[in-house]
């Protein structure tokens, strides 16, 4: 009761109703209970003819029989309560069947009608029961595309089947699938066989939902056997229900692999071994949209997941998306990427959040496959923080692979969500920079930029130009100021020369050229630069406040600065004064090579 109780305050059950009978309203409702999300709530509503509901309502017999009658082809009872007036029944999502019967082929058709088929051999072998209304209206379809039974408000056991309670209900019940001869039936004193009645229903059943235009192997003998063997007048002749499971109809190669991965608990190990290892080569002669919404939930269920044969032959395929321009391709995957986010994505969601180990490695092992089918919000809500919660745990195989996976994430959500707190930039870019003469530039920009290595050679321009700007400013060898800069050097090559013509600017270029390479090879080898030096006239004597006279004027050349010379030293030291080791070859405060003070 406290169960209950708990549902039904946390319910929130959506107004709008899905199906609307006589006995009660069908509502989706979204709950916060266990690991359940979601699940479908019956509301009674009022019978006026209360001559067979007298002890209880439709809705609170149905209730009763699917809390007693468990069978995983039969809606799963979830609890029930009382708000009211009305009587509230919670079971597991589902639909009511009418409403996507249009958009399934035979072959999910098939499967289906054998869910229901061992619902039945169930109730009536194992239970000793009688459904009475196995019609479209009392099938549910849930959310892995299973057909699930339900409407067990005229369930009964076989000894309370008698001719007063079968005639009482017959007008409620659907009228098609009523037997004409019933109630002849019952009257018999000697009644052998009970099932009769729900022969005939799933016989017209069968006729109602499946689609004669559509064949699928041995279709058309089995509409025979339903219409003449299943209404047979003489109900002795009549096939029971493990008979029609041992059809041809329910035995070829899909429904085969629906009931062995259904009952995998069941199997040996050789035979799920020779079950695996042919798997995949089987599943690719079916339709992928069949093989995602009927066996998705089978194939990625626990049993599967830590099987080792289906860990090599069959995950691989499973989790890994197939493109699009290849699909003709055998060792890629059985879903394409619509279908594998629509199907698979939902449960590989569900998978995550279980916390074992094997399973979690079997994961993230291919992850890298198919993590781009996830969305952003799905990442950074269910996998980051599992992801997270496994680089913490003892086991070191699994805190390998999740710190693998982590960086697959940096790419899509950045590093920033991925390993929080706060980021600087701590490293430098230290390639040597190449610079372009203008000759060369000016050859760049006379090309159509918008072929491809002309493309990828301005953005290398640019990537340069940014990486230049970034980079500090670095000091010179010796610690003193005066030096001409990279920059420096770079507005001299860009300058432009109005007054020569273009023989003039290319010889004042090669000058420029030699000058530096000049003055740095006698940098390198701790040449006393002070005698190459050209005497300039100080920058004070050029202030115009200091000059006497316009004649002096005449004389000075205001050009005579920007010569390329490189000096070093601003200070009148003497040559003897001058240590080689301070031009970059030792250095006094520092050990040589890089110390721990450099980093």
């Amino acid at each position: 009761m406290g169960n209950e109780q708990s549902l039904s305050s946390s319910t929130e059950i959506n107004h709008k109703a899905i199906e609307v009978t006589d006995f009660y309203t069908h509502h989706s409702a979204s709950v916060n209970f266990g690991n359940v999300n979601n699940l479908s709530v019956f509301i009674g509503e009022e019978v006026l003819d209360g001559s067979i509901w007298i002890k209880q309502t439709p809705l609170e017999k149905s209730s009763k029989n699917l809390m007693v009658y468990r069978h995983p082809c039969i809606l799963k009872y979830f609890s029930s309560w009382e708000k009211g007036s009305k009587f509230h029944l919670a079971v597991e999502d589902v639909k009511p069947l009418s409403l996507v019967l249009s958009t399934l082929n035979n072959l999910q058709i098939c499967i289906g009608l054998y869910s229901i088929l061992k619902a039945l051999y169930f109730l009536h072998n194992i239970a000793e029961v009688s459904h009475n209304n196995v019609c479209l209206a009392s099938i549910y379809i849930a959310k892995d595309g299973n057909w699930k039974l339900g409407g067990m408000e005229y369930l009964c056991k076989f000894k309370e089947m008698t001719l007063d309670y079968m005639g009482k209900t017959k007008k409620y019940r659907y009228n098609k699938g009523i037997d004409p001869n019933e109630m002849k039936y019952l009257g018999e004193k000697k009644l052998e066989r009970r099932d009769f009645v729900d022969l005939y229903s799933f016989s017209v059943l069968v006729w109602d939902v499946l689609k004669k235009n559509d064949e699928i192997p041995f279709l058309g003998e089995f509409l025979e056997l339903c219409r003449n063997d299943l209404q047979n007048s003489n109900i002795n002749l009549r096939p029971k229900f493990d008979t029609l499971l041992e059809h041809d109809f329910f035995n070829h190669d899909f429904i085969k692999i629906h009931c062995f991965l259904t009952e995998l608990p069941l199997k040996s190990d050789i035979e799920k071994n020779e079950f695996f290892t042919t798997l995949i080569g089987k599943l690719r002669n079916f339709d992928e949209l069949i093989i995602a919404s009927q066996l998705t939930n089978l194939l990625l269920s626990r049993m599967v997941l830590l099987n080792k044969t289906a860990q090599t032959n069959v995950i691989p395929f499973l989790l890994s998306p197939k493109e699009e321009l290849d699909t003709e391709d055998e060792n890629l995957g059985l879903f394409t990427t619509d279908t594998f986010k629509k199907y698979v994505i939902p449960k590989l969601l569900e998978i995550f959040c279980v916390r074992d180990a094997q399973i979690r490695l079997l994961l993230l092992e291919h992850l890298n496959h198919y993590i781009n089918c996830f969305q952003i919000q799905e990442l950074q809500s269910n996998i980051l923080p599992e992801l997270l919660v496994g680089v913490k745990d003892t086991n070191d195989q699994l805190v390998a692979i999740t710190l693998r996976a982590l960086a697959d994430l940096v790419p899509i959500l950045g590093a920033e969500t991925v390993i929080g707190g706060k980021r600087a930039k701590l490293f430098n870019d230290g390639r040597p920079i190449q610079h372009l003469t203008r000759k060369q530039r000016k050859s760049i920009r006379k090309n159509d930029l918008n072929t491809p290595s002309n493309v990828c050679i301005e953005k290398d321009l640019l990537e340069n130009r940014d990486i230049l700007q970034d980079l500090p400013e670095r000091p010179s060898p010796d610690g003193e100021e005066g030096e001409t800069s990279t920059e420096d050097l770079e507005e001299e090559d860009n300058w432009e020369d109005w007054d020569l013509n273009e023989a003039q600017r290319e010889i004042t270029k090669d000058n420029l050229e030699t000058s530096i390479n000049a003055e740095m090879s006698s940098m390198s080898l701790g040449v006393n630069r002070k005698n190459s030096k050209k005497d300039l006239p100080d920058i004070l004597e050029l202030d115009i406040k200091n000059q006497k006279n316009k004649t002096d004027l005449d004389d000075i050349d205001f050009f005579q600065d920007m010569e390329p010379v490189i000096e070093v030293n601003k200070f009148n030291v003497e040559a003897k004064d001058v240590d080689v080791r301070k031009f970059g070859v030792v250095n006094e405060d520092k050990e040589e090579g890089w110390g721990d003070d450099d980093w």
